[in-house]
């Protein structure tokens, strides 16, 4: 009774800090959409001061908000109609059909039919590199990839687990979560880029064309508020990482819990992601498909930074929460 409420309490928590997490994400669009209002109204403004320069900005930003909002929902509306063939594409993802690959199949057929969930496709990675990863943002779309050396690598029992994994994340909305936040942080980063850019056409070595600056040609206004939106940008994009990471590391967990739901295995788990450990890496595969494997590059320098969590600590909450044994 206590390790399933334990493992009940874990995947609670998990969620309401995702929701927490991919909130926070859509914040950041509106903190960089000031920004930019405050780098426009530095070049409107130039020559008046730091106080004028920041009402107008703020009126800038309401009128601004409407925009951004709607730009996000067609960034995120064109990434779901689009974002599969553009990962497919990205690592060289083929489909496979149960002809080719009859127990891999019947091992994922099986995991769907427990659950009565429709069977997602499946993908080939042709690499000697070990991981999986699900991808997709509806039921047409849902796919599950492995590479080639995990097929050669892992045994029967271990590659189920892996795919009662990826299959977990598919299940608990993880998939389409992590494409939005990835869209999302996208965003971010062209918004930033868009208010560098910008920040050319504010002249500082003379006073403002808009007839309201002083004779004197006061720039101090101007300088302070570009400063302001570098400091803001560079918060943005910062939080933006810390974010993205930390949720990706949150599902993690809860995949693995679900694997073990699915499998009654956790030994499995284990023994397959001992077996993944540090042979992971694909160069070639974009970073923010890296972030949706099963496993990713732990950096050693700063957890924070790392997409995922150590096999170390995932180990730890299959052996303590959920009963396994290394």
């Amino acid at each position: 009774m206590g390790q399933a409420y334990g493992l009940y309490s874990h995947i609670q928590a998990n969620r309401t800090r995702s929701i927490i997490l991919i909130g926070g994400l859509f914040l950041l669009v509106y903190l960089l959409t000031f920004a930019f209002a405050l780098v426009a109204s530095a070049f409107f403004d130039q020559g008046m001061d730091f106080d004028v320069i920041f009402r107008d900005s703020i009126d800038i930003f309401w009128v601004m908000v409407p925009w951004a909002t709607l730009a996000t929902i067609v960034w995120v509306t064109v990434s779901y109609f689009f974002h599969q063939r553009m990962i497919d594409a990205a690592t060289g993802a083929k489909g496979v059909t149960r002809e080719e690959e009859p127990e891999l199949y019947n091992l994922l057929e099986n995991l769907c039919i427990s659950r009565g969930i429709p069977t997602p496709k499946l993908q080939i990675l042709e690499t000697d590199a070990l991981n999986a990863y699900a991808s997709g943002m509806h039921e047409k779309q849902y796919r599950i990839a492995v590479t080639r050396g995990l097929i050669k690598t892992l045994d029967r029992d271990e590659m189920e687990a892996v795919l009662a994994h990826e299959l977990s994340h598919i299940r608990n909305g993880d998939v389409r979560l992590m494409v939005i936040a990835i869209v999302i942080a996208g965003v971010i980063t062209l918004v930033g880029e868009l208010v560098f850019r910008n920040l050319g056409y504010v002249r500082l070595d003379r006073g403002g064309s808009s007839g309201r600056s002083d004779s004197k040609g006061n720039k101090g206004g101007a300088i302070l508020a570009i400063l302001l939106a570098m400091v803001i940008i560079f918060v943005a994009w910062f939080l933006s990482l810390v974010i993205r990471f930390a949720l990706s590391r949150s599902r993690e967990y809860l995949a693995d819990a679900g694997a073990v739901e699915l499998t009654k295995n956790p030994d499995a788990l284990i023994r397959a992601l001992r077996k993944i450990e540090g042979k992971s890496e694909m160069p070639t595969v974009p970073s923010g498909i890296m972030e949706m494997c099963i496993e990713n590059k732990h950096d050693s320098i700063a957890d924070m930074f790392s997409t995922h969590p150590s096999v170390d600590a995932r180990v730890a909450k299959l052996t303590g929460l959920m009963g396994g044994r290394e």
